[in-house]
């Protein structure tokens, strides 16, 4: 399989993760849960500003970013907001590219100042799986207030997505 195919693959499958998970957050009461709401809504937003982060890097761009997370705290529905229009974003973008642009080196600095270096299918990979990590940290808080995260593993997108096709 090329890699463009799986890149696709990979942003569509964080495309539907992030539309499951938002929903089940949408039905914790702020009330009974407003802390843990809070911690998730906190890790959920890590995960947009690096979505953006990357978004910058890929065009060579800056960023503007001087933290991993922002110092306020958007409401679910604005995150949710912007992670929809990033998710496509992405999706577009890899769509968009021939598949030897993948193997391009770009330049750019990390947060800190740093300078880095990865190619544009590395750039592109880090995005797509980061947030497997932090959305598994939310489903775990979660899971804790008596909601069952979830199935977001990437064999279930797959094969409902098998099921689905005619």
């Amino acid at each position: 399989m090329h890699t463009k195919k799986l890149l696709l693959n990979l942003f569509e499958y964080k495309a539907w993760a992030n539309t499951d998970l938002y929903h089940l957050m949408g039905t914790v009461s702020p009330g009974e849960h407003a802390r843990e709401l809070h911690d998730a809504i906190r890790i959920l937003n890590h995960i947009y500003v690096v979505d953006q982060i990357f978004i910058a890097n890929l065009q060579s761009e800056q960023h503007g970013f001087t933290a991993l997370n922002t110092k306020e705290t958007p409401t679910l529905a604005d995150l949710q907001h912007g992670v929809q229009h990033v998710d496509r974003w992405y999706i577009d973008y890899v769509a968009a590219q021939h598949e030897t642009r993948f193997a391009d080196d770009i330049r750019f600095s990390f947060v800190d100042g740093t300078p880095g270096c990865m190619s544009r299918g590395e750039m592109l990979l880090h995005v797509a799986t980061h947030g497997n990590y932090h959305r598994g940290a939310v489903g775990r808080i979660l899971f804790q207030i008596g909601k069952q995260p979830p199935k977001d593993t990437l064999t279930v997108f797959l094969s409902r997505q098998a099921v689905d096709k005619p």
